[in-house]
């Protein structure tokens, strides 16, 4: 009986949203320069036009806003048609909102959550029946080091990468049975253009203190914190080539420090409070 897995026997296909920069651009090209195919999502692809040069057939550009569930749908089978299946999906499309969480107008807090949260489920919806019926597949679900802690100004991309971590906590058991893996990417300073991107509220000054301090504070980081996309690429394709995958995958160490951190308040209080807890069962 052959017990060799699929993908060392055939090129992996990745279906990559948000692809045209950053961690996504480097995903795509990395799976390209070891031979794999790509179908590449973003609303723009016009970036991408020099690497579909060079690959040729094994780079499908498809021109898809996440928030578009027809269009996200649409381009799934698209791919299925182009490569006949789907590997891994890296869900990748999303964008930063600073500022307060009182600073954040509805319509920019609706905004984030459109593309970081139900852009996320319209690709999980179009994709997932595709790898149920392989019985296989991995689900890269885009996190951070805001999946798992907040500071001031980043209260409402935290909130979006909070809801990201807790469906696919729930995703993850739901989907083993049938073949699927999945991961949270938790990355940290990334020298991407995302922070250039970041959306900002309005101030107001009873924030100074805190929130502008903080954005100062960003703003003054040498260039040496921020990790490349290449090296949060090449971790990411490490996790993937693993038979056991794990649900978390923190990259870079100063994200995984502060992640530990929160992690190690949050016993803290637990136990801290053990006594009020337990009251309640009395």
């Amino acid at each position: 009986m052959n017990t060799t897995p699929d993908h060392q026997t055939r090129p992996r296909t990745w279906l990559i949203t948000g692809a045209t920069s950053g961690i996504g651009r480097e995903l795509a090209l990395q799976a390209l320069e070891n031979g794999e195919t790509v179908s590449a999502l973003a609303r723009d692809t016009a970036p991408l036009a020099e690497l579909a040069e060079a690959h040729g057939e094994r780079l499908l550009l498809i021109p898809a806003d996440v928030r578009d569930e027809q269009a996200v749908r649409e381009a799934v089978e698209r791919t299925v048609a182009r490569f006949g299946r789907i590997d891994v999906v890296a869900n990748n499309a999303g964008y930063g909102l600073f500022g307060a969480v009182e600073e954040a107008s509805d319509t920019q807090a609706r905004a984030v959550f459109d593309t970081n949260v139900f852009g996320v489920l319209n690709v999980l919806r179009a994709t997932l029946p595709v790898l149920r019926a392989q019985r296989s597949g991995h689900v890269l679900q885009g996190s951070s080091v805001y999946g798992q802690y907040a500071h001031p100004g980043v209260g409402l991309l935290a909130a979006t990468k909070y809801a990201v971590e807790g469906l696919s906590e729930a995703l993850v058991a739901e989907v083993a049975p049938l073949g699927i893996k999945v991961t949270l990417v938790q990355p940290g300073m990334t020298a991407t253009p995302f922070l250039a991107n970041l959306d900002v509220a309005a101030g107001l000054a009873d924030y100074d203190a805190t929130v502008r301090e903080v954005q100062k504070g960003i703003g003054e980081l040498p260039e040496s914190a921020f990790s490349p996309a290449a090296r949060i690429a090449a971790g990411i394709r490490t996790a993937v080539d693993s038979p056991r995958p794990p649900l978390r995958l923190a990259l870079g160490t100063s994200g995984a420090t502060g992640m530990r951190a929160a992690l190690e308040g949050r016993i803290t209080d637990l136990d801290g409070w053990r006594h009020v807890t337990e009251a309640v069962d009395a």
